[in-house]
């Protein structure tokens, strides 16, 4: 019996023909038989994401989540809110500073979501959204060297919206499950609690698995 590869017609031994069909599950030639990088890409191509990169994605739908979520919330209390963040003014920017280390690089990745501005237009305000299951949120969660120390700290949980300042965190205040520094109660902002509950509401649904 003869024995011919699948590319290019030529014929093969039986015993080119059986690695091949045992490796490829095609017969192959020795010319078209894809070399060791080759079959190591295609697998790798062909598995999930691993731990660490499932864990990365997750938190980053998470956070995008949350985000929206406030945005929405500042939206319907008649706020301006403007994307600050430079991932979002500049797709792809993020990937372009993996590795990179400089100081210009920390800073854009540290730029604050949003700026906020009331509808009287009296102020503007730096916003950073961030979702914690835990409610957990000190000065210890930000850089020594944090630039925007004007900034604001949302804490998405499923259960609450809490609001603290960079200010605040520098004194040693935290924000925590038993905490009672509600987002309806900063004086800054002025916000209808109703709202807030709704959206609170929409934190519980969004976030319940998790």
């Amino acid at each position: 019996m003869k024995y011919y590869c699948k590319k290019c017609k030529k014929p093969i031994e039986e015993k080119v023909y059986k690695y091949s069909y045992k490796i490829f599950k095609e017969p192959l030639c020795r010319e078209h038989q894809p070399s060791k990088k080759e079959l190591d890409k295609k697998n790798n191509n062909n598995k999930g994401l691993d731990k660490k990169q499932s864990s990365y994605r997750e938190g980053m739908i998470k956070g995008r989540i949350a985000e929206t979520l406030i945005e929405e919330l500042f939206l319907s209390l008649g706020y301006n809110v403007f994307r600050y963040g430079m991932e979002n003014t500049v797709p792809g920017i993020m990937n372009l500073l993996k590795g990179v280390r400089s100081d210009v690089a920390k800073n854009i990745r540290r730029m604050p979501d949003f700026v906020i501005q009331p509808p009287d237009a009296k102020e503007v305000f730096f916003v950073e959204v961030k979702f914690r299951k835990s409610e957990q949120f000190s000065i210890k969660d930000l850089p020594e060297d944090y630039p925007f120390i004007n900034c604001y700290f949302i804490i998405v949980s499923k259960k609450h919206i809490k609001c603290i300042t960079y200010e605040e965190l520098k004194e040693g205040k935290t924000i925590s499950e038993k905490s009672y520094n509600y987002l309806g109660s900063r004086k800054e902002f002025d916000l209808k609690n109703d709202i807030i509950k709704d959206f609170c509401k929409f934190a519980i649904k969004f976030f319940k698995e998790v």
